[in-house]
């Protein structure tokens, strides 16, 4: 039972830091910077809203679990470059946070949703 309840508390944690992102995006300039430093299209920022929210409610809902934690995983992986600036130890400690994440999101994705999911 304790793994159940273990997976669900999973989820709900790391829901929350995309939902998080997801807030975080509707003041999009600082994101637009990031990317257009990138040398990227300043307009990802709204997919990039879009797709923190809809993984963030897969993942609180219990659907889709095991594709949306793939792409999570992968999502956090390349979004990890924004912060991969080795003169800054604030940043490197984001870079190497995402790539922890990105583990956990594996972990999920291997996992399943868990015994409380609509999913599951």
């Amino acid at each position: 039972m304790w793994q159940a309840v273990a997976l669900l508390v999973a989820r709900l944690l790391i829901a929350a830091l995309f939902i998080g992102g997801t807030v975080q995006k509707f003041n999009p300039n600082p994101v637009m910077d990031l990317l257009a430093g990138k040398g990227m299209p300043t307009w990802l920022v709204w997919p990039a809203l879009a797709f923190n929210a809809g993984a963030a409610l897969c993942l609180v809902l219990g659907v889709w679990v095991t594709p949306v934690a793939l792409a999570l995983a992968a999502y956090c992986a390349f979004t990890s470059m924004f912060h991969y600036i080795p003169s800054d130890p604030w940043q490197m400690t984001i870079f190497v946070k995402n790539w922890a994440i990105a583990g956990g999101c594996l972990a999920l994705a291997v996992a399943g949703p868990g015994k409380f999911a609509l999913g599951g």
